[in-house]
């Protein structure tokens, strides 16, 4: 039998499916945000998730209730526009433009500083790539992209990561954006700042900093990492890796499956994302390196959820959709690839899970709107920054989609209120 707020969750979703028409506000509730118009600023008790639509990869920026702020990886792929999407809102720096979406927000909130910097895993389009063109940092020997263009304009005060402090698992990481990120991490601790490895199953690591008054709390907690998954009791994890010395070095675990992924709780509203967490197994010759289907059963049902690794071929299976059957799916995509055809299909299939569910893309090229276009039709947007704004208590929330053509906010279309 359900627990009585699941029940009560099914409840009202079953009897929001039966009308199309927006759920009514509620007394002492804002009223959602308006097409055409800058998207409000966040209050105190609203719990925002941006993800960013830069065209470079992968940048979630969090304002949690209390007005503690998180950024999840800030991606700055060089890719050719032959098959990516071409930098919004113009082709300067894509790290730079996250930086100052996450300075304009956070001023308007009346807020400074990022309280937390997680980079899920240390590849270029979630950390930022480099070349001989990319400008020097002032404050140490590393060049600016991604991350370390954000923290060039916002303070960072905690940067966590799955691979600090020795960066060697499951071997060191030589390639130039690697080096650059490590480079980066070595001149804040010089300076004396903090960085942190992700601890898998804890709910403090990132926690409430306070810088408000909210009445309800609200939790982050650390699901998955470096092949580990929450237990789903304290902060106990288990591993889910074989040792290294059993393996093929070729079948190593990726970056990829290392990633880190988490879950934020408020309420009845939750939210779980994992970087580039995969669920594919070499049609089951490797079963182990299905990290994404452990860390979507610790999670468990949730109300919003990423399509992880892009809605690559690699990401969703069958189990994880049925796991998280959230109300909506975000899919962080931004190549001609993303997002794959069966992962749509898995996504918008009833077979999985009943109900309704709502589908937003941030960038998809033309070419796979075309290609993929019986299923891409039916995704709610496919340009722009998706934020979801939770109201207070998380009880209800909406989706709006805002412009990045260029830096004013403004609103290009929003969902209706639903039961979070």
């Amino acid at each position: 039998m359900a627990a009585p707020n699941e029940a009560r969750r099914r409840l009202l979703r079953a009897l929001l499916a039966m009308t199309s028409a927006p759920l009514p506000v509620l007394a002492g509730e804002a009223a959602v945000d308006v097409p055409g118009q800058p998207m409000r600023a966040w209050q105190a008790g609203w719990l925002d998730i941006h993800h960013l639509a830069t065209g470079r990869g992968n940048a979630t920026f969090i304002q949690l209730p209390d007005g503690t702020s998180l950024l999840i990886d800030a991606g700055a792929s060089v890719n050719g526009t032959d098959v990516s999407v071409a930098t919004r809102p113009d082709g300067s720096r894509a790290g730079e433009w996250i930086g100052r979406y996450v300075q304009r927000h956070l001023r308007r909130a009346g807020l400074t500083g990022l309280d937390y910097l997680l980079a899920t895993h240390l590849h270029p389009d979630h950390t930022g790539d480099v070349d001989a063109a990319s400008p020097w940092s002032t404050r140490g020997a590393y060049r600016l992209s991604g991350v370390t263009d954000v923290a060039d304009l916002v303070p960072v005060r905690m940067l966590v990561d799955r691979g600090y402090p020795a960066y060697a698992y499951p071997a060191r990481f030589d390639a130039p954006f690697a080096g650059n990120y490590r480079a980066f991490v070595d001149a804040r601790r010089r300076a004396g700042l903090g960085v942190e490895r992700f601890r898998v199953g804890s709910a403090t690591q990132i926690g409430a900093r306070g810088h408000r008054q909210t009445a309800l709390p609200f939790e982050v907690r650390n699901i998955a990492a470096n092949g580990e998954v929450w237990t789903g009791q304290g902060e106990g994890a288990r591993s889910l890796f074989p040792p290294l010395a059993s393996l093929l070095k070729p079948d190593w675990p990726s970056e990829n499956q290392c990633s880190a992924a988490l879950r934020i709780g408020y309420g009845g509203f939750s939210y779980f994302t994992g970087g580039d967490l995969t669920s594919y197994t070499n049609d089951g010759a490797l079963p182990w390196q299905d990290v994404l289907g452990p860390a979507a059963h610790a999670a468990g049902a949730v109300t919003v959820a990423t399509a992880d690794h892009h809605g690559m071929f690699d990401g969703l299976n069958g189990d994880v959709v049925r796991t998280l059957r959230p109300r909506v799916w975000v899919i962080p995509s931004w190549h001609i690839a993303h997002p794959d055809m069966l992962q749509l299909e898995r996504i918008f299939s009833e077979r999985l899970y009943t109900g309704p569910r709502d589908v937003y893309a941030t960038s998809v090229m033309k070419e796979n709107l075309l290609a993929n276009g019986r299923l891409t039709k039916r995704l709610r947007s496919h340009e722009g920054h998706v934020v979801v704004r939770v109201l207070p208590g998380g009880a209800r929330f909406y989706v709006a989609v805002t412009e990045n053509s260029d830096e004013g906010d403004r609103v290009a279309q929003v969902g209706g209120m639903l039961v979070a």
